[in-house]
This record gives C-alpha cells, sequence and structure tokens, in this order.
C-alpha cells in the first residue's frame, strides 16, 4: 500500500496576535499568520530577501495555548500539513485558500511572560501546558 506525506516545518514570526474563536460545537480554533525570510546574494554580488506569509491554524488545546501564549513579533516553530480549503465569497467568486494546520508549535526566544521556551504537541489535549 503507498503511503502519502504532507509534513511542513517553519520557523517565523507571528505577523498578527493570534485570533481564537469556536465552532458551533463549542470546539476553540485559533488563526494567526508567520513570516518567514531568506536573504541570499545574486551573482552581481546584489543582497536579496524574501519573505513568505502562512496563515496557521491551531484546533483544540494547542488553540488555546496559541491564543494565551503566541503575540506579534514573536519567533515560532509550527509543525503541520497543508491543507486548501475553497469557498465561494459573498459575490459567488471562487475563493482558495492555503493555510498550516498545526499539531505542534514550540516558541522561540523571548515568550510575553518571559519564560523559557516549551513544547506544545496536538496530541498532547489532556495535559496542562508546562509554565
Amino acid at each position: 500500500m503507498s503511503r502519502g506525506l504532507n509534513k511542513v516545518m517553519i520557523i517565523g514570526r507571528l505577523g498578527r496576535d493570534p485570533e481564537m474563536r469556536y465552532t458551533p460545537s463549542g470546539r476553540p480554533v485559533t488563526t494567526f499568520t508567520v513570516a518567514t525570510s531568506r536573504t541570499w546574494n545574486s551573482s552581481d554580488g546584489e543582497r536579496h530577501t524574501e519573505t513568505e506569509w502562512f496563515n496557521i491554524v491551531a484546533w483544540g488545546s494547542l488553540a488555546e495555548i496559541c491564543n494565551q501564549h503566541l503575540v506579534k513579533g514573536q519567533q515560532v516553530y509550527i509543525e503541520g500539513r497543508l491543507q486548501t480549503r475553497a469557498w465561494e465569497d459573498n459575490n459567488g467568486n471562487k475563493r482558495t485558500s492555503t493555510e498550516i494546520v498545526a499539531n505542534e508549535m514550540i516558541i522561540l526566544g523571548d515568550r510575553k511572560d518571559n519564560l523559557s521556551s516549551d513544547q506544545v504537541s496536538e496530541s498532547e489535549f489532556d495535559e496542562e501546558f508546562p509554565l
């Protein structure tokens, strides 16, 4: 049997504070953006920088943790899978959005409350977040 692989790992900075909401069934979902940058020198020696923006979605307790502990400008490691959604907007136009559905997050550098970095996995739903 053949298997596929859909795994994404990024390190970047939050472009905005996380926004948390709840589904009609009460499940928490948090969204935020992360920017990654790469720098290179062209053959003529000119320095170039390129920034890529990613939409991040976290569910369950990971959503609550992201909402509570992440802030704009903070550096994070995000691991998850790519997901593309399609819908029609209010004008009838077909729209698509590609996002990273996070299953792991590591806070890098200083947190807003200046505690040490911690790792959180989606599989740790029933555990308390270590402070």
